[in-house]
């Protein structure tokens, strides 16, 4: 056979052609008892950046509803902020775990402070807003200002 080059897709993906006579009997095989440690850096709480807290959002006629989920986070250390125009979400997750990070083979949940501000589409009612979390989703739910709406003052004589 040709010594053909094998094209980068080939080689990222480990694809090869047909006519290919490549024998898989010559490649090494790694011993899963000679695993090599794998050192995992555990960010102190100083250390660690401010998390990203992913939303949904979306209108009703008379309303905008936010959701996002904060599974791991009580009520109470939430922080919502609410103006007529925009919405900050704020608070912390603390890591509950007896291990330490030399212990860990894998380390993919975010532990930390996180935050987000969500500039809305239209004005809201921030008296009439209502924050629910249930079953580790937040659901905030702020009624529209109606700016096309008039009221009608009656005028007093002193």
């Amino acid at each position: 056979m040709l010594n053909k080059k094998r094209s980068l897709f080939e080689r990222l993906s480990g694809a090869r052609p047909r006519d290919d006579d490549y024998d898989f009997d010559d490649v090494p095989v790694r011993d899963a008892s000679t695993r090599d440690e794998v050192e995992i850096h555990t960010p102190s709480p100083s250390e660690r950046p401010e998390g990203h807290l992913p939303v949904d959002m979306y209108q009703t006629a008379n309303e905008i509803v936010i959701r996002s989920f904060v599974a791991g986070v009580r009520p109470d250390e939430l922080n919502v902020s609410i103006s007529r125009d925009m919405v900050v979400i704020e608070g912390s997750r603390d890591e509950r775990s007896e291990a330490s990070g030399s212990d860990y083979f894998s380390q993919e949940l975010f532990w930390g402070s996180f935050a987000r501000t969500i500039m809305l589409p239209q004005e809201v009612d921030v008296e009439g807003c209502t924050a629910n979390a249930k079953d580790g989703l937040l659901t905030l739910v702020l009624p529209k200002l109606d700016r096309a709406k008039q009221t009608k003052l009656r005028v007093r004589a002193n």
